[in-house]
């Protein structure tokens, strides 16, 4: 590996603070071994930095031409469905997750059904050897002559590579592992991986060609590498899952070709990843009809509604610290609801050990699932079972009021498919609803009203 000599300094990947030696802690943001080396802007050998030309001259907005976006769906309608319809040609597409979550075989997956026509597709593995590939194309049925592999982690090889091959669709299996024999520093730290990605980008637009960049996930729950990798891509996935669990959800972080949250559900077979085209059916197949603590609740995935059962344990304490513990939602977001129905409603819930779980490994951020999360507290503490044809959604004030969500008709649409009969939400929302056919709307304006029109 060559090196090009130069001044180097140390730069702050937080804030950007640049100092002359290496600090344990920034000076200007206080984050701990957040400075890295990088060359210094005019440290290279050679004297001057040569500038490029001008790539555009200033036009007015209004006469600007915008040509149509050429589009391929990948086969796979869960993925499409996160890339927002379709893959765009020339984009490129981040993946993150943690490691052995399923990201390399979603990409061989998606890349096998890309390349079945006359199009070639290049997957480079910087991880695996050609006789690991080998053995996972034959356990995932891939058969396409068009899904080209190669192992190679030095960029300037990569990009002859892809010169000689011209493929329509590029995938590297890690960007971690990637390295530029321009900067003198080890592959995966941040100037590496910060280089490779952006030559990666230039090359993708100039040459049209739609490329995915797996990246691994750190234990904060970040990709590993600056945070301007994912400024310099055009969308970026997130692959999430508990490996003990059959299920993984491919989330929307970013996209500038379509929208964002939204959400593709698969199941881990032995032949790969499967979709799974009904995800609130199966999260509701185990679900318990009759046990107090559970409340379903219909959450917005981006524009895909899903259902989810929240299930709720209270029971007595023996220590003098009662244990809070939540798995599938904020647990700040779970303390506030505790706080309100013991000031509000009135349960005495300081002696009690508290558990609350999102059944299926999904993750609620939505404030919608509020109203839900507090009656399956209230369900499980009064030891009343909440009615099982009941949906359940609305947003909980400090005050204890129910608050209007977005997209009400879509969340019971989705519960009326299910079986569903009747649902509690915010009562100004019912006035504006009226009563669909075949289900009964509850409207109700405080938490208070809510537990006693469940549990009279």
């Amino acid at each position: 590996m060559s090196v090009r000599s130069g001044k180097t300094v140390f730069v702050c990947q937080n804030c950007g603070h640049q100092v002359s030696k290496w600090l344990g802690r920034c000076p200007q943001c206080n984050a701990w071994n957040s400075l890295a080396e990088e060359l210094a802007p005019g440290g290279a050998a050679g004297g001057e930095t040569a500038v490029p030309p001008r790539r555009s001259h200033p036009q007015p907005l209004a006469r600007l031409r915008v040509e149509a976006e050429t589009r391929q769906s990948s086969g796979m309608p869960e993925f499409d469905r996160v890339l927002g319809g379709s893959l765009v040609q020339g984009s490129v597409v981040l993946l993150g997750g943690d490691p052995g979550i399923g990201k390399s075989t979603l990409i061989l997956q998606a890349l096998d059904k890309l390349c079945a026509g006359s199009r070639t597709a290049l997957y480079i593995s910087g991880e695996e050897s050609e006789a690991q590939l080998k053995l996972r194309a034959q356990r995932l049925g891939l058969t396409s002559d068009s899904l080209l592999v190669a192992t190679e982690t030095c960029l300037e090889n990569i990009i002859r590579i892809v010169e000689e091959v011209r493929p329509a669709f590029l995938a590297l299996d890690s960007i971690q592992t990637l390295y530029t024999a321009s900067i003198p520093a080890a592959p995966g730290s941040l100037p590496q991986v910060r280089e490779t990605a952006f030559r990666l980008v230039q090359q993708a637009k100039v040459a049209n060609m739609a490329t995915f960049l797996i990246g691994h996930v750190t234990k904060e729950g970040t990709l590993a590498g600056p945070m301007v990798l994912e400024h310099l891509v055009d969308t970026v996935l997130y692959l999430e899952g508990d490996r003990s669990h059959a299920f993984r959800l491919l989330r929307t972080v970013k996209n500038r070709f379509g929208p964002t949250q939204e959400l593709g559900v698969f199941e881990m077979a032995e032949a790969g990843l499967m979709e799974v085209a009904n995800p609130s059916a199966l999260f509701m197949a185990e679900r318990s009809t009759e046990a107090p603590g559970s409340a379903v609740v219909p959450s917005l995935e981006g524009s895909r509604p899903i259902l989810v059962e929240i299930q709720a344990l209270v029971s007595p304490s023996s220590l003098a610290l009662p244990r809070r513990q939540a798995m599938g939602v904020d647990a700040g977001r779970v303390s506030l609801l505790v706080a309100v129905l013991e000031k509000r409603v009135g349960l005495s819930l300081g002696g009690q050990d508290l558990f609350v779980n999102v059944a299926g490994g999904v993750r609620l951020a939505e404030p919608a699932v509020d109203l839900g999360v507090a009656l399956a507290v209230a369900s499980s503490f009064l030891e009343r079972p909440v009615p099982p044809d009941t949906l359940i959604f609305g947003e909980i004030g400090l005050t204890g009021e129910v608050r209007a969500v977005s997209q009400p008709e879509v969340r019971l649409k989705e519960g009326q498919k299910l079986g569903f009969r009747q649902a509690l939400l915010a009562r100004r929302q019912v006035e504006r609803l009226g009563d669909p056919p075949g289900l009964k709307l509850l409207g109700v304006e405080t938490l208070a009203a809510a537990i006693r029109s469940l549990f009279p």
